[in-house]
């Protein structure tokens, strides 16, 4: 097994790991989720870029990675619900969003199309991922000076989110020429 290909299983691994400093009463445990949150996030970009500067592309690598990236995420959204943190209708439409966009590749990967990532995507994860732990860390420092930057980093991926989604069915909808009725 390749080093990103381990990289992309930390990943998976960290996820519970993370949970429990979210979820427990640990002194700081928000802080120390927000951590390996972070820690795990980056593996994101690691193991990508060494995966093609080493021209170790696998089609574990192709499975696990979106899957790992889907898993971390709607970990940590689902906890910041149950804490009571985010809404859950924010929550559903990003979820939402991944399924239909998981499907839409699917349907296209069987016609023989690829649908890379395209740059509202990569917005949509880093903006996901900056709102995610601005929200696990209680918006320090910005709490100072009373600014919610956690829920204005929440809406930007909310839009992102939506803009992504839309982008993508409009690309899909050309490359696999599909006529609107």
């Amino acid at each position: 097994m390749n080093l990103a290909n381990k990289l992309t299983i930390a990943r998976i691994f960290l996820i519970p790991v993370f949970m429990i400093f979210l979820l427990t009463r640990i002194g700081y445990g928000e802080y120390i989720a927000a951590g390996i949150f972070i820690v795990a996030a980056s593996t994101d970009g690691l193991d990508g870029y060494i995966a093609r500067s080493r021209k170790q592309i696998t089609k574990l690598g192709k499975l696990l990675d979106p899957l790992a990236d889907k898993l971390l995420v709607t970990a940590a959204l689902i906890s910041l619900v149950e804490l009571d943190k985010i809404p859950a209708w924010i929550v559903i439409l990003i979820i939402g969003r991944e399924f239909a966009i998981t499907g839409l590749r699917t349907i296209a990967m069987g016609e023989g199309v690829v649908i890379a990532a395209s740059k509202l995507g990569k917005f949509k994860t880093v903006s996901q991922i900056v709102a995610i732990v601005a929200i696990l860390i209680n918006d320090y420092p910005f709490n100072l000076i009373n600014v919610p930057f956690g829920q204005i980093a929440l809406y930007v991926a909310v839009f992102f989110t939506i803009a992504s989604g839309i982008d993508y069915f409009l690309r899909a909808r050309k490359t696999l020429n599909i006529n609107a009725k």
